[in-house]
């Protein structure tokens, strides 16, 4: 998917997050994953796309250190904005719109991608998918189906779709802070960035298809089959051929529970 040569995007890592789940001390956008830090490989893939002008890091104070050293080891220029995120994923968020408040006023960005730092196989053209939506529609954010995990009652109608939700989630930048003002003067916290646009714009978000290969690191499994997932795609996320779109999702029905195989 080609992007528009205009176009004109932030990125915004969440990594605020202590992920206690993942059996490490340390936040889990930290650990290793084939050889550099969890949290650098999705900012590798967005940064691909030219559109991507600028990116945020939102982090815990007490994480400042690795993570800088991080970056001056594993992730090139242009530079990356890092602010200390919340107490909430929605604090976080507003932490890092604050910080691109200047350029989104100034007319300098049209969309603002918001990212797991913690989902690392993300590829570019995901990335180019929800930029190119949002620019076009309003908002996007990419989506599985996930039929099978509807418990239903006796004589409950089926819902028509169930789906899981993935980031990342891109929407126009001007209404994304604009929501985000409403919802600090209101004292709203969403759960995630759709919600609070929801609530605040009627900014239309359009369901883009999301992918079974961009896992979230929550379990200590979920690193290795991070790992796994990885070396089926040569190390790269950028989406050309041969590369993990085309070999390690026809390989990811292998490595998940045959319940989660679609």
């Amino acid at each position: 998917m080609s992007l528009p040569p205009s176009a004109r995007a932030a990125v915004v890592m969440l990594a605020a997050g202590e992920g206690r789940r993942s059996g490490h001390h340390t936040n889990k956008v930290l650990l290793p994953l084939a050889g550099r830090r969890v949290f650098t490989w999705s900012i590798e893939s967005a940064r691909r796309l030219v559109a991507v002008t600028r990116t945020v890091l939102v982090i815990r104070e007490e994480d400042r250190d690795a993570v800088m050293s991080t970056i001056d080891r594993e992730i090139g220029p242009p530079d990356v904005t890092v602010v200390v995120g919340g107490d909430s994923r929605h604090s976080s968020e507003w932490q890092a719109l604050q910080a691109l408040a200047p350029a989104i006023e100034a007319g300098e960005l049209d969309v603002v991608v918001i990212h797991d730092a913690a989902r690392p196989l993300a590829v570019t053209a995901m990335f180019a998918s929800v930029i190119d939506a949002a620019l076009e529609h309003g908002g996007a954010i990419p989506v599985r189906d996930q039929g099978h995990l509807a418990a239903l009652g006796e004589g409950v109608q089926p819902p028509e779709r169930v789906v899981a939700v993935q980031t990342p989630q891109a929407f126009r930048a001007a209404p994304l802070l604009e929501a985000y003002r409403q919802a600090e003067a209101d004292g709203f916290v969403g759960t995630d960035t759709a919600s609070c646009m929801e609530r605040y714009t009627d900014v239309p978000v359009l369901c883009v298809d999301g992918d079974a290969g961009n896992i979230k690191i929550t379990f200590p499994e979920d690193l290795f089959l991070a790992e796994r997932l990885l070396a089926k795609a040569d190390w790269d996320l950028s989406g050309r051929p041969r590369q993990r779109r085309e070999s390690a999702m026809s390989h990811l029905r292998d490595l998940l529970p045959h319940g989660e195989r679609q």
